[in-house]
């Protein structure tokens, strides 16, 4: 109802031009047909293939307008008014001059001719001679209700063919809440796609939604969606982060509605993003990779390096549409890993750092979309206080090297993983020896192991871990100066994410 209303009113507004950019053409024509019947116009549609025909009455087609021009020289020269919809115009009014001269005569005559051009295609630059006369037009997406309903009318067709379904209707809900940012055709592809692919709808529906949903909105190599996600029993230590993102899993995808059906916003603020601050190696990109797998959010990376562009303007604008495609894939998490190394530029890159900051702020400080983003970073000197703030960060946490504790969990983790019998080791031992590594570094320490005891035909044991751990020098040795001033410089000032 919303569409027909605000399509209605920018019809009689005495527009000429009516620009709608989508993929959903016979939705846009369904819905003009219900416009001209309250305004009581004929409507014509008109494509290169079909030529002019009309919409709202079973006519035949106008073969021999389906050439551009003739087609705008007969519209400019009925005297009866009528809505015109020209679908996929869009290739002939780059290099016509005559086309865009008799689209603005069209326009300019507008109060004696009360012809309406709707020009629909998935994307349009307009002239800047006929720009003025135009208004643009956009359809709303649907809703998580209207996605629910989308999902158990295909459940209904379906069974109605025959087909057994599985319907899980919490995962429904689920479903509907990562299809919000499509269309209505996209959705039902989607959703039939889900359905049929395992004969039911279910949680590991979800992520196969999400990839797909994600290449049709794909942004050259800008974002990546990252497939592998994870969950906290990956994750050794880290309790403060753990238990702040368990209190906010519940607000991330907190949907009241009223007594219509329509959605309202929460009665909390939904989270908006943290910090991940830290020495190399310590679990931040784990971390923020659980979060989207126990939240059951896409996880979109954004490469700060495939940002730079060396036109100017263009940079700027790859992130803002970046974000953009973020907002479409909401909920989601936007992990944004070592951000300052693109927030850094200094005087050398033309102000385009400081162009990208501007850019990610006003967009922090507005956004509406359940965008959670997770910022990792080594340097926080090289970070501009805006971005530090509260309000458009929700929490610091500083990510320390593990304690003996975590240590003895990162072993169990890594060597479980990778099939070792860990029954006959000493993981107490190992942590001792294992001082000031970080996660990162005991990781290659098994896997350096395991290599060693193929090579020799060896089973890996405690002897082998202790001396690939005697000829490693971790970075809290190498770098030991900057780590310690990182440390210093986070007490007091940061949140401890293991303690």
């Amino acid at each position: 109802m919303q569409d027909i209303r605000d399509l209605t009113s920018i019809l009689r507004s005495n527009t000429p031009i009516v620009v709608i950019e989508t993929y959903e053409e016979h939705r846009v024509v369904a819905l003009l047909k219900q416009v001209a019947n309250v305004l009581y116009q004929p409507l014509f549609t008109w494509s290169i293939t079909q030529g002019l025909s009309r919409a709202d009455k079973a006519m035949a087609a106008q073969k021999f307008n389906a050439d551009p021009t003739e087609l705008l020289g007969q519209i400019k020269a009925t005297t009866q008014q009528g809505i015109y919809v020209l679908c996929d115009f869009h290739p002939f009014v780059v290099d016509a001059p005559k086309n865009v001269r008799l689209l603005k005569e069209i326009a300019l005559e507008y109060d004696s001719l009360q012809h309406t051009i709707v020009l629909i295609s998935h994307a349009f630059d307009i002239p800047p001679e006929i720009k003025r006369y135009c208004a643009y037009f956009n359809l709303t997406l649907p809703s998580t209700v209207q996605l629910q309903n989308l999902i158990y009318a295909e459940v209904d067709t379906l069974r109605q063919r025959g087909l057994p379904l599985q319907v899980d209707d919490k995962a429904v809900a689920k479903l509907a809440e990562n299809l919000r940012g499509v269309t209505v055709d996209d959705a039902r592809r989607l959703i039939h796609k889900a359905i049929v692919n395992d004969g039911a709808i279910s949680h590991s529906d979800i992520d196969i939604v999400n990839k797909a949903k994600f290449q049709l909105l794909d942004l050259n190599g800008v974002l990546h969606f990252e497939y592998d996600t994870s969950d906290f029993s990956q994750v050794a230590g880290l309790n403060n982060l753990k238990n702040w993102l368990r209190q906010r899993a519940t607000v991330s995808s907190q949907q009241l509605k009223n007594a219509d059906g329509e959605t309202q916003p929460p009665m909390l603020d939904s989270p908006k993003g943290i910090l991940l601050l830290g020495v190399q190696g310590s679990g931040k990109s784990l971390a923020a990779k659980a979060v989207a797998g126990v939240w059951q959010r896409p996880l979109l990376r954004l490469d700060m390096a495939a940002l730079f562009n060396k036109y100017i303007g263009e940079t700027e604008k790859n992130l803002r549409n970046a974000l953009e495609l973020a907002d479409t894939m909401a909920p989601c998490v936007l992990w944004i890993d070592e951000i300052e190394k693109g927030l850094s530029g200094g005087q050398s890159d033309e102000g385009t750092s400081t162009r990208i900051l501007g850019t990610l702020l006003t967009w922090m400080a507005e956004r509406k979309s359940q965008v959670f983003v997770v910022a990792t970073a080594n340097d926080i000197q090289a970070l501009s206080p805006e971005l530090l703030r509260k309000g458009r960060m929700d929490e610091i946490f500083f990510v320390d090297l593990p304690d003996a504790e975590v240590r003895e969990d990162i072993f169990l983790i890594h060597c479980r993983r990778r099939g070792l019998d860990v029954t006959h080791l000493d993981l107490a031992q190992l942590s001792l020896f294992s001082q000031g590594f970080s996660g990162a570094e005991i990781e290659q320490v098994v896997i350096s192991a395991m290599y060693t005891a193929r090579s020799i035909d060896r089973v890996v044991d405690q002897g082998l871990l202790l001396e690939e751990l005697s000829k490693t020098r971790p970075l809290s040795v190498v770098m030991g100066e900057k780590i310690n001033a990182l440390r210093q410089w986070a007490s007091g000032r940061t949140v401890n994410a293991h303690q």
